[in-house]
């Protein structure tokens, strides 16, 4: 499992979890979304430009 937390939110990915690779996002401990990782297409939930601005901040980190 990994955790990160950025801007409030928490992005959660979860080792052997279904495909496609995703990533789920929590904020105050309420689920937001669940988000692709090859293409950040939302699955679940509601996403903000301010989640894909962390989500492609982290992918250029290297932790995503």
């Amino acid at each position: 499992m990994g955790r990160i937390k950025r801007g409030g939110y928490v992005f959660v990915r979860w080792e052997g979890d279904h495909d496609p690779p995703h990533i789920h996002i929590y904020k105050d401990n309420y689920f937001i979304a669940k988000v692709t990782l090859d293409n950040f297409n939302l699955i679940e939930g509601n996403m903000s430009s301010k989640i894909l601005d962390f989500l492609i901040t982290l992918r250029m980190e290297g932790k995503l």
